[in-house]
């Protein structure tokens, strides 16, 4: 088999921007040289890797197994490349880190332009993904810093443990609102959205409704807590969400109450235990871990305020 990694970019490129167009974008060459690639490809494996679907191309389940072994293999090139364009630009060194989804949009961001205020020679390399891929990130080397939930699936990492309480997020018409706490009782029959079976927060409120001995009736499962605050603001039923995307939602459409028992996500900042941090690494991860605790402890804020 005779597998070029050029054909493994212009797959892994179609793959996330769904489109010959954008993957041409993407590699810098043109739709036609993007397309024979995959056509190559496709020849190489003998399978085919993506159905066009009203205009957009997508991933069959052989593809969906392939990009799990190509990305971190492309995504590590596109660091070489990087740090040898910063080598030559002389830039100030390149702040590597990896999120979960959840942080990543509002509470990462923010943090990261706050740290390169004061450093406009630096360069950032920030993505979001599942918390697997992110540690996996962080022990083959192409992130120095990940933030994900548990568990730890790798030895070779050194780990800051840290806690949210979730908060359950409604529609500001719902007649819950009235409540300044929510309980299973109170939630009994309501139409829940819920992360999948297997994630941590849909475990845990299974166990605090079978405690109480009342219904939990999901409505709509997601795989990312953005979508479901987004069917939260649709009206479509209430939710447990992590209290940091929550609050760094400029949109609004929701109100928030605390929960009862308390529903509590599990999280880790991590990184490599056998590479040594940069020391914009180092100075990034203080400032992040005093960040996550400055947050946890905010008591203006809805799930850390008293409750009776």
């Amino acid at each position: 088999m005779a597998i070029r990694f050029r054909q493994l970019q212009a797959f892994h490129a179609i793959y996330e921007t769904g489109t010959v167009t954008g993957a041409a974008g993407v590699l810098g060459i043109s739709q036609p040289g993007t397309s024979n690639l995959i056509a190559q490809l496709e020849r190489e494996t003998r399978f085919k890797l993506f159905e066009r679907v009203r205009g957009r191309l997508i991933p069959t389940p052989e593809a969906g197994v392939l990009y799990q072994e190509v990305d971190t293999v492309v995504r590590g090139l596109d660091h070489v490349g990087q740090a040898i364009t910063d080598l030559q630009n002389k830039q100030g060194g390149q702040l590597q880190v990896a999120s979960q989804h959840a942080l990543s949009f509002g509470f990462m961001p923010r943090l990261i332009a706050q740290f390169a205020r004061d450093r406009p020679d630096m360069s950032i390399s920030f993505q979001s993904q599942y918390s697997p891929k992110v540690q996996e990130w962080v022990v083959s080397g192409l992130f120095e810093i990940g933030v994900c939930e548990t568990p730890v699936l790798y030895d070779a990492l050194d780990v800051h443990p840290f806690s949210l309480e979730m908060v359950v997020a409604m529609h500001p018409d719902t007649p819950l609102t009235q409540h300044q706490v929510l309980t299973p009782e109170l939630l009994a029959g309501e139409p829940m959205i819920a992360m999948g079976p297997d994630h941590m927060s849909n475990r845990r409120m299974r166990e605090a409704f079978d405690s109480a001995g009342v219904t939990w009736t999901v409505r709509v499962h997601s795989h990312l807590f953005k979508n479901i605050l987004s069917f939260v603001k649709e009206g479509m039923g209430v939710a447990v969400l992590d209290p940091l995307l929550l609050k760094y939602d400029e949109v609004g459409g929701f109100v928030t109450r605390p929960f009862r028992p308390r529903i509590m996500m599990d999280m880790v900042v991590v990184t490599s235990r056998d590479r040594p941090m940069s020391a914009l690494g180092r100075q990034f991860l203080d400032l992040l871990l005093a960040e996550i605790n400055r947050a946890r402890s905010d008591s203006t804020l809805p799930w850390n305020a008293e409750t009776p």
